[in-house]
């Protein structure tokens, strides 16, 4: 639908099964969404992660990098999926969830670096990245 953004990565291709929902302002960024899911207004999922077949990710929900959300799965309203297999959690468990995320490589999946590397040097590489689409021409979609 509207204003969704589904993106690819060189390591974690963007795959959308058939008969999936994806709602508007939702943000699929090198995830994997198996056949019938529900992707709901405003979710997001992290690059690495799989979402099964029939599952649903509802308003706002988040599956983090590297996070299997099995099939049939419901992450509800606001809540955030991490780990695999994936827990759901409310987001104001925010302990629960950094203590199995921090193990997923968050840094090293989305930047392609390791946890050492300064911000400013993220910040630069990613800079770089975007600078190689500078000329790149919108194509009609009639």
């Amino acid at each position: 639908m509207e204003h969704a953004l589904v993106r690819g990565r060189a390591t974690h291709p963007a795959v959308v099964g058939t008969a999936v929902m994806v709602g508007p302002h939702t943000h699929i960024n090198g995830s994997t969404v198996e056949d019938e899911a529900f992707i709901a207004t405003g979710a997001s999922l992290f690059p690495g992660s799989v979402i099964g077949a029939g599952a649903e990710v509802r308003i706002n929900g988040v599956v983090q990098v590297n996070t299997t959300v099995g099939p049939g799965m419901v992450v509800p309203i606001g809540w955030v999926a991490v780990g695999n297999p994936a827990h759901i959690l409310p987001a104001e468990r925010h302990d629960e969830i950094w203590e199995i995320q921090r193990k997923l490589d968050f840094v090293g999946t989305v930047y392609g670096v390791g946890n050492d590397v300064s911000m400013r040097d993220v910040m630069r590489s990613q800079s770089q990245f975007y600078g190689h689409h500078h000329d790149d021409v919108a194509l009609d979609q009639r």
